[in-house]
């Protein structure tokens, strides 16, 4: 095995460690959610948690455990226990969190006492989004063609059907917490 890229040994002392930041690409997606993770006010957006008590055994920030679930969403990890898992060999996780690994019941229950803050996240994450247009929109190109102008009940814009894409927006965030419920409960021990 000369002529092959050799890997280093495992039993090797390194001198100095490796920064685990090193690891992170600065384009990664890690990177963003932990910007935007960082700049919420999670006592504002309605988590539990977000004061420590002063007694007792201290519990996780919920921004690590908001980290943990937005990563989750973006990796399409949807089981409190497979995030529970990911945590030990994941570097963008354990970078995410700072080498933390919650046990799948803290994750679990984070999500069923915070609906209504995750909910608020999403809906932030989702106009951020949108201001910075990260979305693509369709574009029609007209060519000079005249087009018969039709301005029926479908094809325009009513107060209701403005908010229409809002009530949409906080269903599909619903609907995405029942699947992660459905999944803690269907997943074998």
């Amino acid at each position: 095995m000369t002529r092959f890229i050799q890997g280093s040994d495992r039993n090797q002392v390194a001198l100095l460690p490796e920064c685990l930041d090193d690891f992170i690409a600065e384009d990664n997606t890690a990177r963003v959610v932990d910007a935007f993770i960082g700049e919420l006010d999670m006592e504002a957006l309605g988590f539990e948690g977000a004061m420590p008590a002063a007694t007792g055994r201290p519990s996780y920030h919920p921004s690590v455990l908001l980290k943990e679930y937005l990563y989750g969403y973006l990796n399409r990890i949807q089981s409190s226990r497979r995030l529970e898992r990911e945590c030990q060999p994941n570097v963008e996780l354990m970078w995410l969190t700072g080498r933390l690994a919650p046990d799948f019941k803290t994750i679990a229950d984070f999500r069923r006492d915070n609906g209504k803050g995750i909910c608020n996240v999403c809906r932030r994450f989702m106009l951020l989004c949108r201001e910075l247009k990260l979305f693509t929109q369709a574009v029609v190109a007209i060519d000079g063609s005249k087009f018969k102008a039709v301005n029926d009940r479908e094809r325009n814009d009513t107060p209701g059907k403005v908010e229409r894409p809002e009530r949409e927006l906080e269903e599909s965030i619903q609907r995405y917490l029942d699947a992660l419920e459905t999944a803690d409960r269907t997943q074998p021990m």
